[in-house]
Parts: structure tokens; sequence; C-alpha cells
């Protein structure tokens, strides 16, 4: 005599089922091999007080703290981006942010250790901001002649692309102009107080320095930059062709450009390290900088561009192997 066994209904068997699904589940996440998020202590170069550089590495130190408890950060500032290559380059600090035409120069003049530079990520770009006082009679950058004018310290990528763009111009940064080595944690200071006429900024959207400024009421207004004069930069080749025409948005600074755009050119960053840093590191150092992004990008807006698709575009030079199987994994 055959037994017959009581049915069970649909909605029994469905949470039975999924209970089932759950205990494997966890029961093979238990027995897989997990993967240990990597430890130590690494240097991150940065750059001036009140710079995105320095917003961004700070806040990229906290959002990495709590998937990789045991990496210690080091955050050193410096005079940004040509100071950066060279410190990565040369084995003083383990990673920077930089600026992709910093990168490319000191490749071309085939600077100590140029050949074990690597990327790991493009970021956010910079914008080029020529800042003077609202009630200025200098209109165009080739006004700047004979004026004093903050063009960054020694070793910053803003020296490097102030020195460029007044040549565009038509002035020589050492014949033309008095040039002052103030970064943007001095310059808004000194333009309040009468001590420059004008300041060169690059930096991302929008920069501190010049919000503080902003808010504490002094009025200013920014030189635009004209698709001609990028032109003239980019027609040169080489380093000059990661120079981009581009427009500072309206909502960058809404109380000093009140609705307006300004014409000005861009550069991209880049976290670079060496190749003999290791590849599981720096695998995960590129996955929490992807993770990260919304995070960041809610005190540092530059940040919010941060992009997969774009990242992997660390032109002029090859991605980390670490960085490499990171995209690698995560392509559609």
């Amino acid at each position: 005599m055959v037994q017959v066994l009581p049915r069970i209904g649909g909605r029994r068997a469905l949470l039975g089922s999924a209970a089932l699904l759950v205990v494997l589940g966890l029961l093979a996440w238990w027995l897989w091999p997990h993967e240990e998020p990597p430890g130590g202590t690494v240097t991150l170069s940065t750059g001036a007080e009140r710079g995105v550089y320095q917003e961004y590495g700070t806040r990229l130190r906290t959002a990495i703290a709590d998937d990789m408890p045991r990496l210690k950060i080091d955050l050193e500032p410096s005079n940004g981006s040509q100071e950066n290559v060279r410190l990565v380059a040369t084995g003083q600090a383990d990673f920077a942010i930089t600026a992709a035409d910093a990168v490319q120069a000191y490749l071309d003049d085939g600077k100590p250790g140029a050949s074990r530079l690597r990327g790991l990520a493009r970021l956010y770009d910079d914008y080029v901001q020529v800042v003077v006082p609202a009630t200025s009679p200098i209109q165009s950058i080739a006004d700047l002649k004979d004026k004093r004018v903050a063009v960054g310290p020694e070793g910053s990528g803003v020296r490097l692309i102030s020195e460029r763009l007044l040549a565009a111009a038509g002035l020589d940064i050492d014949k033309d102009i008095d040039p002052q080595d103030d970064t943007i944690g001095t310059s808004p200071g000194a333009l309040r107080d009468g001590r420059i006429d004008a300041f060169i900024w690059s930096g991302g959207l929008p920069t501190r320095g010049l919000t503080d400024l902003a808010d504490d009421g002094y009025e200013f207004r920014f030189l635009p930059i004209s698709d001609s004069l990028v032109a003239k930069l980019h027609d040169q080749g080489g380093v000059f062709t990661h120079y981009r025409a581009s427009v500072m948005p309206a909502d960058a600074y809404p109380d000093i450009l009140d609705g307006s755009t300004v014409p000005t050119l861009t550069v991209a960053n880049l976290l670079i390290t060496r190749d003999d840093m290791d590849p599981r590191l720096t695998e995960w150092l590129t996955r929490m900088v992807i993770k990260s992004r919304d995070t960041i990008g809610q005190e540092v807006h530059a940040a919010q561009v941060v992009d997969l698709r774009t990242a992997i575009y660390t032109d002029p030079l090859r991605l980390h192997e670490g960085a490499r199987r990171y995209y690698t994994s995560v392509k559609p």
C-alpha cells in the first residue's frame, strides 16, 4: 500500500526554499576564504592648505577607514602637482594627487623615476581661475602686464600652468609681471589686502579659499580665458594637449557669478603611485576611490564627477597592475 504524503502549500514551500537558500548562502560565506584588507602605513602627498587636493585627501582617508581599518594614511602637504610627481617618482611619497600636465612634463624631461610612475584613477578636472577685485580695470590675461600676480610657488601645478597661460597671452612670467609665490592659502587674503593685483589658481570647483573669500563679503570676479587662447596652448602639442577649453558653471560660486558663466580651461587630475607598490593595496585603494565618490562629493563637490567609466583613463600614465585588476573585475 502506497503511503500518500500530505501536500505542502505553495506559500510554505516558497518560505522553506527561501530559508534553505539563506542557510546555504551563510554556509558558503562562512566556508569561503575572505580577503583581509591590506594594512600598514602609506603617505599621500596632497597640496596647499585650503586647496581641493588637501580636502579630497582628508575625506578619502576618512572614507577608507571603515573598509580598511588596518591602513594608516599619512597626509603630506606640498606645493602641488609638480612637487607631488617628484615625491612619488623618487620614493619620498607612496601616492599623490597631481595634474596630468605636470606628470607629462616630468615624463618628457626624463627626470628621476619617471618610468616608474603609474596611475590608479583619473579623478576630477582642475579649472583655471584667474581672480581680480571686482573694481579692477584688468579685463583680460594680457592686461596682467606689469601687475603683481600670484602665480603659485615653484614646484606647484599652478606655477606651471600660469607660465604657459601667460606665454600664450604674450607675457613672460619673469619679465612682464611681478610674480608672487602665494598659494591658495594666502592669495585670497593678499588680494583683499591690496598686496597683489590678481592671482591665478588651478583647482576643483568650488575651492574653499575662494568660497571663504566670498563668504567674507569681498567682491571679486574671474578673468575669461578665451577659446582662442586655449587653442594657442593646445596647438603646441605634447603636454599642451592636456588643456581643454571649458566653462566655469554659474553654480560654482553663485554669489560671485550671479547666474553667469566664465570661459576657462581645464586639466585632469590623477591619483598616482609607483610600479613597485603592492598590487593588492592599489586594487583596494582604487576600489575605495570609486566607492567613496558620493560620500566625499557631499563635502568636496569636485569629487562628484569621479566615475568608473572615466577613472580608467590615466593618460599619460599606464595603469598600475592593482588598479588594472580592479577595473577588469568590474568591467560590464
